[in-house]
């Protein structure tokens, strides 16, 4: 099997309150799903099903991100998700921060070589 990548999509979630970085990455994935509507299926004989789907999330603390709750974001595919150092904490009043999330997603397909 080869898997030939299709479509990359980036997008950005925000958690103005609370610090919490799952929230702010399913957020950044809902947003990069904003923007792409995947219809080359039928031209290659293929299901949305038959997509691979890897989802690399950017937050400062990827230890405090639920990759599954993420990957639930993702209606179809086989999915992947991983959580890296990244994104921003920005400090706001006292304790509390805004934490933004970055997110990219790589759609590949089967090839069949």
């Amino acid at each position: 099997m080869a898997k030939v990548r299709c479509i990359t999509e980036m997008g950005m979630g925000v958690d103005v309150h609370g610090k919490d970085g799952t929230k702010a990455a399913r957020r950044a994935v809902s947003d990069a799903l904003r923007h792409s509507s995947l219809s080359f299926f039928p031209l290659v004989g293929k299901t949305r099903d038959d997509m691979f789907v890897d989802v690399t999330v950017a937050v400062p603390d990827p230890s405090g991100v639920d990759t599954a709750a993420v990957a639930k974001e993702l209606p179809y595919g086989k999915i992947t998700v991983k959580a890296v150092k990244g994104g921003l904490e920005v400090p706001y009043e006292g304790k509390d921060s805004i934490l933004i999330a970055n997110a990219a997603i790589i759609v590949y397909i089967d090839d069949g070589k």
